[in-house]
């Protein structure tokens, strides 16, 4: 019988993988709203475990699925008390050390957000401007796309969708990276 998976050293070949995230949390009164890292002024903040954060909890996700590697639950439960209140560029940084130790970088980052409010155009440059600080990737790397649910009954939830595409280091074009930290 023949196997459908790739020997380990196979994957390993790979030049390109990508990864897909999606979160979601619910708007609660009384804590800061942040999205990609960019703390905006709204009423509500997205509850959570950590900090909330749906669109960098997401990215998370598409990194560490992208070498299949645990997801960000598995890797920082909501159980274990160490991560109450936690940055998620913590869980970013994990990610990115996990992407790096497999050999690849990344390429270019896409995103979605879906939530009735508030409107995120007006802070899109910013956001984008920070995934690109955090992931070391030129600002046209990094995608920041916003629609309202519509209909959909998530008027009170923020959910973020993202697509990453990552490179093998050896592979990689000269393209300009920002310096690592």
């Amino acid at each position: 019988m023949t196997s459908a998976r790739k020997p380990k050293s196979e994957a390993a070949k790979l030049q390109f993988r990508i990864g897909y995230g999606w979160d979601s949390h619910e708007f609660q009164r009384g804590i800061p709203l942040k999205i990609g890292g960019v703390t905006l002024p709204h009423p509500k903040g997205l509850g959570g475990h950590s900090d909330g954060d749906v669109l960098l909890h997401a990215l998370t996700d598409a990194l560490l699925g992208a070498v299949a590697a645990p997801d960000i639950g598995s890797l920082f439960s909501p159980s274990n008390p160490k991560w109450k209140g936690a940055d998620s560029a913590v869980f970013l940084r994990e990610a990115l050390d996990r992407i790096r130790s497999a050999g690849y970088i990344v390429a270019n980052v896409d995103s979605t957000l879906i939530l009735a409010a508030p409107k995120i155009g007006q802070h899109a440059a910013a956001i984008r401007a920070h995934i690109a600080d955090l992931l070391s990737l030129p600002i046209d790397a990094v995608g920041v796309k916003a629609k309202t649910p519509e209909g959909m009954g998530t008027e009170n939830a923020a959910i973020a969708h993202v697509v990453v595409l990552l490179e093998k280091k050896s592979a990689a074009r000269s393209k300009p990276q920002k310096e690592e930290r």
